[in-house]
């Protein structure tokens, strides 16, 4: 089992204990919107495009609310599954699919009140620091700072952006959560304020 397919089933099982009606760090969706953006991403190819192109977006948008319909069981079993044989995604899973199922597992998980970050074995971790300098690029290239992401160790996993400095440190998973949009992280931030506030407002979510 890939460390991918190791945090589907982890997202999976956070899930079903959670229910269908909790909360989650994607806005106003529930644990069953989120589920159904899964679904729809691995097997709605024709529904696929609108999650990141914002003139589809009310398609892929009216084939979610349809798929947030289904059995909630039912849904998870099909979020648990992966991609079918047709999806781009199968071939792609252990790379694709690493940051995807990390991201939206923290989302169940960080929305409850008592979350606190959670181990990960070294191969999670290696497969998300991996993927953590194209995605500072993919959402942070026009931020207000010369951001250098960095590891409590002192190791620099991405510079990117232009502007005063800011040095941000924590662990990759940690680092991961925060250029894709999400302020329930642990981090240490060298900068001053305002260019953190700027930066924070600046990313480019995922």
């Amino acid at each position: 089992m890939t460390a991918a397919q190791r945090e589907r089933a982890a997202l999976v099982a956070t899930m079903h204990e959670v229910g269908p009606d909790a909360p989650t760090l994607c806005g106003d969706w529930t644990t069953r919107d989120l589920a159904a953006h899964l679904v729809v991403r691995e097997r709605r190819l024709d529904a696929t495009p609108g999650i990141m192109i914002p003139v589809l977006a009310g398609y892929t948008d009216r084939v979610q609310r349809q798929t947030a319909q289904t059995d909630w069981a039912e849904l998870l079993d099909k979020v648990a599954s992966g991609p079918p044989l047709y999806s781009p995604f199968k071939l792609l899973d252990p790379v694709a699919n690493m940051g995807e199922m990390y991201i939206h597992h923290e989302d169940v998980r960080r929305a409850q009140s008592d979350w606190e970050p959670r181990p990960l074995d070294d191969s999670t971790v290696s497969a998300l620091t991996r993927s953590l300098p194209l995605m500072a690029r993919m959402t942070l290239a026009k931020a207000p700072a010369r951001i250098t992401l960095k590891t409590p160790q002192g190791r620099v996993l991405a510079t990117v952006g232009s502007g005063p400095a800011l040095t941000i440190t924590g662990e990759a998973q940690e680092l991961l959560l925060f250029i894709s949009g999400r302020d329930a992280v642990r981090l240490d931030f060298d900068g001053d304020a305002a260019t953190v506030d700027a930066v924070r407002g600046n990313r480019k979510g995922l």
